[in-house]
């Protein structure tokens, strides 16, 4: 039996039990145990794949998700932005932003039985910042390291040469968690395999499948963020690869699966409304949904052709049809989320086609064709949106046929191109695309840097847009003053959207359809569920 045919055999049965497990969800909640329990394996259902599971070498927010329970971090941020003890008890950081010591726990191993020490912390930053390591979304987060130091067997001081304000943050985050040095150095390719002292273990990690995750019996030094100590409540964690949003939300309704992510949006109102579920939604900081528009090479050389796209579209109209009113338009770079976010860039944005077809006329795109594509010397405003279907939904697709209905008015030829993750890698490598899609998850402004620094350019980085112009700004800001950082960034913002380096098109939110069944869930300042904490009622 295929895949696909499994799915809809599945399906079938799950939607066959819907109605049960609906009239049974009342009476369930109010029995429902309010001391944490012990045991149950919680199977989550993602919407979107990634290729790699190393947080080291990916910056795929799936990653993140899965690896949160695998690796630990020197220190966490709790739900608002303070930070707390994790691997290090304490750090102290001096006026400057230039000096990071910290002091780490001593009674911590890996699941490996590798003790966890200065050298273990030294030995991962070295990795990712070693040119022969391909974590650029990793290393950004250090940033310009001078030298990382280990005083004793249980202190790990980091030095710059200029100020680096975002470092507590970046340490925080997955991307940055410690992995087992002894696994690292004997494993020379960590694709699908990942050793951390997290409160669970990556039993299996198949790509295009899902993977598998077994409690740690001995785990006791949890972020101090959480709720409880000792080991996960959680026996096992199943993150299973669901593409198909009816599947997903089949096995939810069904309870074949206790939680799922993308909750499709055609059909929120309908999960809501069952009693034995609900939707928990987290909108996240740091760069929304955007259109990048390549400057380095094609049409959008030409500011006026990019200013004339991103007038050209309309986002507000086309996610209210892409996601039915789940997800708010984005009216900047940077999600309302984002420490600095300013709202005064909003103003810049406007739905005008009148003057896209004023700017594309004075950029020499003044004739068009049968079709009602202009066309300038010969030649058509083509553009190539290159994106690869296993990392978005379905509701994307949605949203990017519209916006590609949107900009023909005014005489763009949108090409929409799907590829594999391969494929996606080696375009963009090889500055082989004119559009991109993403968005990056960080409430630190300095995620602009990761962006839109010229030195992150592919394949060094994400700054799919080329931009150079913004250097001076983004690395003087890590390091300014508060009052100062304020300003550089909203200066950043504005250029951003004046200069027309993207189009934004939404702010992300982390849609968790779940269980009533399923307890304790906090969110990670990524917007990404934590589930550490996490129980089930049986």
């Amino acid at each position: 039996m295929t895949k696909k045919q499994w799915q809809k055999t599945t399906l079938a049965k799950w939607v066959a039990t819907a109605a049960l497990v609906m009239s049974a969800g009342q009476a369930f909640t109010a029995n429902a145990a309010e001391t944490p329990v012990q045991g149950g394996t919680l199977n989550v259902a993602l919407g979107s794949d990634t290729p790699i599971i190393d947080p080291s070498i990916t910056g795929q927010s799936v990653t993140a998700l899965i690896d949160r329970n695998v690796v630990d971090s020197l220190v966490g941020q709790a739900e608002d932005n303070h930070f707390t003890p994790w691997l290090a008890s304490s750090w102290e950081v001096n006026e400057n932003h230039t000096d990071y010591v910290f002091h780490l726990r001593k009674d911590v191993t890996f699941s490996d039985g590798t003790r966890l020490d200065a050298a273990a912390v030294k030995f991962n930053l070295e990795r990712i910042l070693d040119p022969k390591t391909t974590s650029s979304y990793s290393k950004s987060l250090l940033g310009p390291v001078k030298t990382i130091s280990t005083p004793d067997d249980f202190t790990v001081a980091i030095h710059y040469d200029s100020p680096f304000a975002p470092l507590l943050q970046g340490l925080s985050l997955p991307y940055l968690g410690i992995q087992s040095p002894t696994y690292l150095k004997n494993t020379p390719n960590t694709s699908n395999t990942v050793v951390g002292s997290g409160p669970f273990i990556l039993k299996s990690f198949v790509k295009g499948s899902g993977s598998q995750l077994t409690r740690r019996a001995d785990y006791h030094w949890g972020p101090g963020y959480a709720t409880h100590t000792g080991p996960a409540y959680l026996e096992a964690i199943n993150f299973k690869y669901l593409p198909e949003s009816s599947v997903r939300l089949g096995a939810l309704t069904s309870g074949q699966i206790q939680a799922i992510d993308a909750v499709p949006p055609v059909n929120a109102k309908l999960v809501k409304n069952n009693p034995a579920l609900e939707v928990k939604t987290k909108e996240n900081p740091g760069v929304s949904e955007v259109l990048y528009l390549n400057t380095s090479r094609g049409p959008f050389t030409d500011v006026k052709v990019r200013q004339a796209f991103q007038s050209a579209t309309d986002p507000t109209s086309a996610v209210k049809v892409a996601f039915f009113g789940t997800l708010k338009p984005a009216d900047n770079v940077l999600g309302p989320q984002t420490q600095y976010y300013d709202p005064s860039v909003a103003k810049l944005l406007k739905y005008d086609l009148a003057k896209a077809n004023k700017l594309l006329d004075e950029a020499g795109w003044t004739q068009k064709n049968s079709d009602g594509i202009r066309t300038k010397d010969g030649k058509t405003l083509t553009v190539d949106f290159v994106y690869d279907p296993t990392t978005i939904q379905s509701s994307d697709v949605t949203l990017f046929q519209a916006i590609q209905f949107q900009v023909k008015k005014a005489g763009f030829l949108l090409k929409l191109d799907p590829v594999d993750s391969g494929a996606f890698t080696d375009r963009t490598n090889n500055n082989q695309y004119d559009v991109v899609n993403n968005y990056y998850v960080r409430a630190e402004p300095d995620i602009l840097r990761t962006v839109f620094l010229s030195s992150y350019a592919p394949p060094k980085g994400a700054n799919y847009s080329v931009v150079k112009s913004l250097d001076a700004k983004l690395l003087e800001a890590v390091g300014a003053p508060d009052a100062k950082r304020q300003q550089l960034y909203s200066d950043i913002q504005h250029e951003i959207i004046e200069q027309a380096y993207v189009v934004p098109l939404y702010v992300p939110a982390y849609q968790l359809g779940i269980s009533k069944k399923v307890h304790g869930v906090s969110w990670a300042t990524n917007a990404k569920p934590n589930f550490y904490d996490v129980w089930l009622s049986h």
